[in-house]
């Protein structure tokens, strides 16, 4: 077992400074694998990201743009499917529960605030930030351009078929085809 995520890039809460800090990082081949396999990639060929790092009040806000370049496994066929995009991530580093300087108030978001991740007051990691971004970006049903096409010939119907063999009619309908042989 691992002692550490796949891809880590921890920065020091005291480098960041009062405006904003950018990183900038990149996986390697190994870190890529790893992450691949996490995921459940066939490959990871490119995983990229800008961060730009910013203190406030009640946490470590990371922002910036992540780029990817993977094939998922068709969840149909098992065929690669590519994908190269690039997407934003916002996450908002909070403190862990116990640590000397955490805010005992809760903390509230909208929908459309940033992503969580808990740090211990001295380091973020925002190489795990990404990698979590990256996960929740992949697509979560990745289909081939023939997948339609495999999943006829095996005798797979549509899902308007399937709708349309199971509404309310199907039984009549199927009634009327018996006898219609008769």
């Amino acid at each position: 077992m691992e002692d550490g995520p796949e891809f880590s890039r921890c920065i020091k809460i005291d480098t960041i400074g009062n405006g904003e800090t950018v990183q900038t990082i990149s996986a390697t081949l190994e870190e890529r694998a790893a992450l691949a396999k996490r995921f459940d990639l066939l490959s990871l060929d490119k995983l990229e990201a800008d961060i730009g790092l910013r203190k406030e009040a009640d946490g470590i806000i990371a922002a910036g743009t992540l780029r990817v370049t993977c094939e998922q496994a068709c969840i149909a066929s098992g065929d690669p499917v590519p994908a190269t995009f690039e997407e934003r991530m916002d996450v908002k580093f909070v403190l862990e529960i116990g640590t000397p300087s955490a805010s005992d108030k809760e903390v509230e978001l909208a929908p459309e605030d940033c992503d969580i991740m808990i740090y211990d007051g001295r380091v973020v990691d925002i190489g795990e930030a990404v990698a979590q971004s990256l996960g929740l970006s992949l697509n979560p049903y990745p289909r081939s351009k023939d997948a339609e096409a495999k999943l006829r010939a095996l005798g797979v119907k549509s899902e308007d078929e399937a709708v349309a063999q199971s509404g309310p009619f199907a039984a009549l309908s199927a009634m009327k085809d018996q006898l219609k042989r008769k």
